[in-house]
């Protein structure tokens, strides 16, 4: 007995509003409508065959535009029709409606779905497309340096073509088109990508429950800030770093491999569905931490075509290509692989894909259910949030208290925080007036204005 999937759909009886059917395959993958089988594929039969073989094929043609091949087919005593629709490379339309078939379901496109459909059938992606009135000004010169630093480091690009101005570069990376920047250079360089797009940002939060939210930041500007102050907040804000001493020399290990998180996040910037509006949001809970984007798998694949080696297909090549030349990613469809491989050499669960409405990707530290970890979660939460931002906001005063001279890495040895955790809270203290520097950061001291 057959069954209905992307590929192949039955119908009793023929009606004309079954031309929506027709449509829909031509513009996806293609596949056969059989007219004379039920929903359970139980072939029940037509009478009128004669008169559908001779009428379909030209008002197929006729009303959609498309050729099909018609075949009549018999078992026992009854007859039922397959129709055959090849896929089509240019967009197909049903009474002004463009239908796509996707898993057993028609799709009605409209809006940025639309938008992606059309794009698609030209060859073209939503980031190649020219962001209007858009120019130079609004591109930042911080995102401009960190490619610079890190191009030169990958040596994915020549030195030449590096020092060429901040205009040039972006031709070089084939971020223009006809002198216009696309919509790739504003995300990937903008000063404010969300004037061209909202949600081009990312939300972190840490979570007692699913529900119950302790507190939060966001990261704004262009995609390669985002992607550095995203690990850099993560690092020193949300995750406890552990500490140990190899002889003299200092380690500092976190809870999830930092080479892990990264690739996570740098997916989830590049292969996001920017039309969506959602930001990229990260959930970070005492045992687990979730990283989520309202992307879209490729067609046909599913959440394990992501856990081996794969095709690389980004949602926005251009993006990707960017990146790919500032050294922050590959180009064969490896970083979930990569993701894999650095939880296990931590000896770490693998992390968990999920895909709906969008991709997670769930790190753990145990390899429970995530039923335990909630209940766990729940037990740990209060003494984990006191110990990581009360607590070492106290000791941190109390260190200065007793030597307004001290150093950042004595201060390192007192909290057990890295560099950066010390730097990023004396940071907030500043911005609360709560601390401020006197002198030079060489020979100068610090004053509690509280």
């Amino acid at each position: 007995m057959m069954i209905e999937n992307q590929n192949t759909e039955f119908k009793k009886i023929w009606k004309d509003d079954f031309l929506k059917s027709v449509c829909a395959f031509a513009n996806a993958q293609g596949g056969s409508l059989y007219i004379g089988i039920d929903d359970n594929g139980i072939i029940t039969g037509i009478n009128n065959y004669q008169k559908l073989l001779e009428d379909l094929p030209n008002k197929i043609r006729d009303t959609i535009g498309v050729v099909p091949q018609i075949n009549l087919k018999q078992k026992d005593d009854k007859y039922y029709l397959e129709i055959i629709i090849k896929p089509y490379n240019n967009p197909v339309s049903f009474r002004g409606h463009f239908y796509y078939r996707s898993g057993s379901t028609i799709q009605d496109l409209n809006g940025p779905a639309l938008e992606k459909f059309l794009l698609d059938k030209r060859g073209k992606k939503w980031d190649s497309i020219v962001a209007e009135s858009f120019t130079i000004n609004d591109l930042s010169l911080a995102a401009f340096d960190i490619f610079r630093q890190k191009a030169r480091r990958s040596k994915r690009i020549p030195e030449d073509d590096i020092s060429e101005s901040n205009e040039r570069l972006l031709d070089i990376l084939g971020l223009t088109e006809g002198g216009k920047l696309t919509r790739a250079a504003i995300l990937a360089f903008g000063k404010d990508p969300e004037k061209l797009i909202t949600g081009a940002y990312v939300k972190i939060g840490f979570f007692r429950t699913h529900s119950d939210l302790l507190y939060q930041d966001e990261i704004h500007g262009s995609l390669f800030e985002q992607i550095e102050k995203t690990m850099d907040i993560l690092l020193t804000k949300y995750l406890k770093a552990n500490i140990a001493y190899d002889g003299l020399t200092r380690t500092e290990t976190y809870d999830y491999p930092e080479d892990a998180l990264r690739e996570a996040i740098l997916n989830a910037l590049i292969h996001k569905d920017y039309t969506s509006g959602n930001p990229v949001q990260i959930s970070v809970y005492t045992n687990m931490l979730w990283i989520s984007n309202s992307g879209h798998l490729p067609d046909g694949w599913t959440v394990e075509n992501l856990i081996t080696k794969h095709k690389s297909i980004p949602a926005n090549p251009d993006i990707a290509k960017a990146f790919f030349r500032a050294g922050y990613i590959e180009s064969w469809g490896r970083g979930t692989v990569n993701i894999i491989d650095h939880c296990r050499n931590a000896g770490l669960p693998v992390p968990d894909f999920e895909f709906s409405a969008g991709l997670t990707v769930l790190f753990k530290k145990e390899n429970k259910p995530i039923s335990e970890l909630k209940r766990a979660e729940e037990k740990t939460v209060e003494k984990t949030v006191e110990k990581t931002v009360e607590k070492t906001v106290e000791k941190i005063l109390n260190a200065i208290k007793q030597d307004p001279k001290i150093t950042t890495k004595k201060l390192q040895l007192i909290t057990g925080l890295s560099r950066r955790g010390v730097e990023w809270q004396i940071s907030k203290l500043k911005e609360n007036n709560i601390l401020k520097r006197i002198g030079p950061d060489k020979g100068g001291h610090w004053e509690i204005t509280e």
